[in-house]
């Protein structure tokens, strides 16, 4: 019995061991449910990380000072499996500031979340990364629950208290607020769409009065290598900042971005490429924690467009450059040409 085990493992892994598979065949037919048991706990637990070394550097106009970036940033990311229907992630991120003489260093706890099945129901909870109307609302973490139900045609409801991490319109404080909202999501395949309204609360400080309803439509599609997409949104920003002033004084309350993309680098495949270009002309009132690289001049507003590549130098290795040239909406003078590399290894 102990001896099928055996053999049943290194079977499992690949191992030659046909000679001793024919000796134990009728012992490995009839524990095969439970050496499948067995070996489904012994993986119970994965354990995978990510590894990016970044530089980038700013030229900037106006009030804004020139400046750079030099990253290395680790994350280990730990996946359980609770049951068939349930997983637990967390995961753990340390990043090594190089651009500043003090080698500033930190070590977070930045994921910490459930995922599974619920009523029919697709559900994420916990400290989990928040990605709202494809990032060009909300790509941050947050502390929260999301629901989804469908597949083709997805709906989709979320709420909870966004990142502790913003600079945001000047206010004292750095919060994202809390948030509720939802989405509509279709994938056609060669064609999606997405519609969808996100309300945030106490944005900037807690019990600011500062909110902001952010609606958005979106569509997208596929031909070829190319992939096309295009996005159109409205803010409804209130509420008065310490000095007064209206918080949505000078901030433009819609926006739009687009984006096209030929390709793409697959890490698990070396040798492979791609080439993308956005364009974003977004108020200040359209966006809280937004997903590009490029300059946001502190949800003022920005205009501009961005143009990278991305190659696959080996596997599990991607190298990406890309190229920003924006403006902010409120001061045009505020200018930021940036241009960012980084290189991920996965593992």
């Amino acid at each position: 019995y102990e001896m099928a085990q055996i053999v049943a493992k290194a079977m499992a892994k690949g191992a030659n061991v046909d000679r001793l598979a024919a000796e134990f065949a009728d012992e490995l037919d009839s524990l095969g449910v439970r050496v499948a048991a067995l070996e489904k706990k012994s993986d119970n637990v994965k354990i995978t990380g990510e590894f990016r070394a970044l530089y980038a550097n700013h030229e900037c106009k106006g009030s804004i000072s020139n400046d750079y970036e030099s990253t290395l940033r680790s994350r280990i990311w730990i996946t359980g499996q609770i049951n068939d229907g349930w997983k637990y992630t967390g995961m753990l991120q340390n990043t090594q500031d190089l651009s500043t003489d003090s080698g500033d260093e930190s070590t977070d706890f930045q994921r910490a979340y459930l995922e599974g099945r619920l009523g029919g129901m697709d559900v994420t909870a916990g400290r989990y990364n928040a990605f709202f109307a494809d990032g060009n609302i909300y790509d941050n973490r947050t502390d929260g629950v999301e629901v989804s139900y469908g597949d083709k045609i997805k709906i989709i409801g979320a709420a909870g208290k966004a990142t502790d991490d913003l600079d945001k319109l000047g206010i004292s404080g750095t919060t994202g607020g809390s948030y509720a909202g939802g989405a509509v999501v279709a994938d056609f395949g060669k064609f999606n769409a997405s519609a969808g309204y996100y309300n945030f609360k106490d944005i900037g400080a807690k019990d600011s009065g500062i909110d902001n309803g952010i609606w958005f439509v979106g569509a997208g599609t596929t031909f070829g290598d190319f992939g096309l997409n295009a996005m159109y949104l409205k803010g409804d920003l209130s509420g008065r900042e310490l000095d007064g002033s209206k918080a949505s004084e000078g901030l433009k309350d819609d926006g739009w971005t687009a984006g096209l993309t030929w390709k793409g680098a697959e890490a698990a495949e070396a040798g492979t490429y791609g080439l993308f270009a956005n364009y974003y002309d977004q108020g200040g009132q359209t966006y809280i924690a937004h997903t590009t690289d490029a300059n946001t001049f502190d949800g003022t507003g920005f205009k501009g467009y961005g143009v990278g590549a991305n190659y696959t130098v080996a596997k599990n290795m991607v190298l990406t450059a890309v190229y920003y040239d924006t403006k902010s909406k409120l001061d045009s003078s505020d200018k930021d040409h940036r241009i960012w590399t980084d290189l991920t290894i996965t593992f």
